[in-house]
């Protein structure tokens, strides 16, 4: 008699790809972290962002993104019973594109800025820069 091996089922969706830096002390910090999302497809990809961040952070209310590869989006989304606003800039220094970011924003509780990982940066890029945002 065989015994067949039971694999583990498949995710119903894909791992949160998300870095936090650790907080020390009342320290402003340039990010609060690092996120490499999968697509640049906002309405997949928030939701599962705001559904794996720490419940310390509250309801978050409000996210605004930078760069110029996001998908367009509707001005709200409702995420978990919540409604957030979306805002979207194309925000430019003397030197180019500012590294894409993402601005979270939960009332009462705080403002934390994560480095948007572009997702076709490949693995072994992303580890790095995920990694040195999260120091």
């Amino acid at each position: 008699m065989t015994a067949a091996l039971q694999q583990p089922p498949l995710p119903s969706h894909p791992l949160l790809r998300l870095t936090l830096a650790a907080r020390v002390g009342s320290t402003p910090r340039r990010v609060d972290g690092a996120w490499w999302p999968r697509s640049y497809d906002l309405l997949v990809e928030l939701p599962l962002l705001v559904a794996g961040l720490p419940a310390a952070w509250g309801n978050i209310t409000a996210v605004t993104v930078t760069g110029p590869a996001w998908t367009s989006s509707p001005g709200r989304l409702l995420i978990a019973n919540q409604l957030v606003r979306l805002r979207r800039t194309d925000t430019r220094t003397d030197a180019g594109l500012a590294p894409s970011t993402i601005c979270l924003l939960a009332p009462g509780r705080g403002r934390w800025d994560l480095l948007v990982v572009p997702p076709e940066t490949p693995e072994t890029s992303a580890e790095s820069a995920m990694a040195a945002a999260g120091e």
